[in-house]
């Protein structure tokens, strides 16, 4: 009867790790795999050892890169941080996940004086990856950088930011609260959350938040990271932010190392992903630029330049996904938590923009999205730090980069195939792709409205 007990007991604990559904007439077993979303802050996409960059020591990025399949086209929809992570929550675009935050205001008769604070809040309204999961019999867990006030809001079971009180609002830390007050400390300066989470829940699926706010400023890295480049040929902005991209790496490969430990790694899907791209070649000098000391330079974060919503893309999961494999397919960020959904056979919710990208995951041969199209609401400003309010558009193709500003009245046009930085803008050459561009980013905008 003991030995009866025991059997039983180990049959349910596998039960939580897998489940068996029915499809037509015969039975498919599906293992359940730990699911972690690792979110680079502020990383521009050269900068990575696996992205060609042998100046920036990043080894457990290499290393995950090299262990699945890498998209090196990837795409975020937005030049800063709040809107992209909100997409990656609900697998819609910020235009309209900004539409049915608006729509809820309508419904709820929210007061005036009450819609700040509410759109503080509004995430819980949403179907979050992490409710979806939840209905899978996962664990969440929110770790690093969350504007959504708590982690309770985007449905996570537990996590580091708490929220504030409304006394908080103007003190000198205020902002730091805002972007996710204890979350920020991850990484930077404590990993045991995250440890203590899997501890908890290691006889179930569970699903990670992993995004410390790194590379962004402050570049603070530690000796043992800003040693790594203090004596390089190269800028000491260079060096601060790269050390700073180690630091990340570094936190990576401890959250690797503590899985392979507990036993759980096998079994565990690892997606990465930028919030927004960053500019910092080795020779360019920002320390006395506070304005570009705190957002890098010109073509990256809030530009609406290529490099300011490019971000590699990488899927890794030991024996289910092939190593070494590349793709430059163009992908949108909001495909990974339709991706991540169709791992575990859960079908897409009707209103993502995203698409699962598994087939292309397993054959990178294959391309799907043939124009990425994006609307960018803010850009930098000489008059303000947090830069100024814009209309703008853009959109990708495999050979071009185009950008439309309607508050600034310009347009730029760009080769990706020879000129990936967006030096020369090819407008007054080719009239007929900038008229080509500007219709299917108005058929874009209308497709968005309905």
């Amino acid at each position: 009867m003991r030995c009866f007990i025991v059997l039983l007991l180990s049959i349910a604990i596998v039960s939580c790790k897998s489940e068996t559904k029915e499809k037509g007439t015969r039975e498919v077993t599906t293992e359940k795999p730990n699911i972690i979303l690792l979110v680079g802050d502020d990383q521009g996409y050269p900068y990575f050892g696996f992205m060609g960059a042998d100046y920036v020591q990043t080894p457990n990025m290499d290393a995950l890169a090299a262990s699945g399949t890498l998209f090196t086209e990837g795409y975020v929809p937005q030049n800063h941080c709040r809107p992209s992570l909100q997409t990656l929550m609900t697998g819609t675009l910020p235009i309209n996940y900004d539409q049915s935050v608006e729509q809820l205001i309508q419904e709820k008769q929210i007061p005036k004086d009450s819609i700040v604070g509410f759109k503080h809040h509004a995430m819980r309204h949403f179907e979050t990856l992490p409710r979806l999961l939840a209905k899978q019999g996962y664990k969440s867990f929110q770790g690093g950088k969350w504007w959504e006030f708590n982690y309770q809001n985007g449905g996570f079971d537990e996590g580091m930011t708490k929220g504030w009180k409304k006394e908080d609002k103007g003190k000198n830390d205020w902002f730091l609260q805002f972007m996710g007050g204890d979350g920020r400390q991850l990484a930077r300066a404590t990993m045991q959350p995250v440890y203590d989470f899997i501890d908890t829940y290691n006889e179930q699926p569970f699903f990670i938040w992993f995004a410390p706010e790194l590379p962004h400023y402050p570049f603070d890295a530690p000796d043992k990271y800003y040693n790594i480049y203090k004596d390089k040929d190269m800028t000491e902005s260079a060096k601060r932010y790269y050390a700073n991209c180690t630091w990340f790496d570094d936190g990576v490969g401890e959250l690797v190392r503590y899985l392979k430990e507990k036993g759980e790694f096998d079994n565990t899907l690892f997606v990465y992903v930028n919030d927004n791209g960053w500019e910092q070649e080795p020779h360019q000098e920002f320390r006395h630029d506070s304005l570009r000391w705190h957002n890098g330079g010109d073509k990256g974060k809030l530009s609406v330049y290529d490099q300011s919503f490019r971000t590699p893309i990488i899927f890794s999961w030991k024996d289910k996904i092939k190593p070494g494999a590349t793709s430059k397919a163009l992908i949108h960020s909001a495909d990974i938590p339709a991706t991540i959904l169709d791992y575990i056979n859960v079908e897409v919710p009707e209103d993502y923009f995203g698409k699962s990208y598994k087939t292309l995951v397993d054959d990178t041969g294959k391309t799907d999205r043939d124009i990425i199209i994006g609307k960018a609401t803010q850009m930098r400003s000489e008059a303000d730090m947090m830069g100024m309010k814009i209309e703008a558009y853009w959109a990708r193709t495999k050979d071009w980069f185009f950008q439309w500003n309607l508050t600034t009245e310009t347009i730029g046009l760009f080769d990706m195939t020879t000129d990936p930085r967006n030096d020369n803008n090819l407008v007054e050459t080719h009239p007929e792709k900038v008229k080509e561009f500007q219709q299917k980013i108005e058929q874009w905008k209308l497709d968005r409205s309905k």
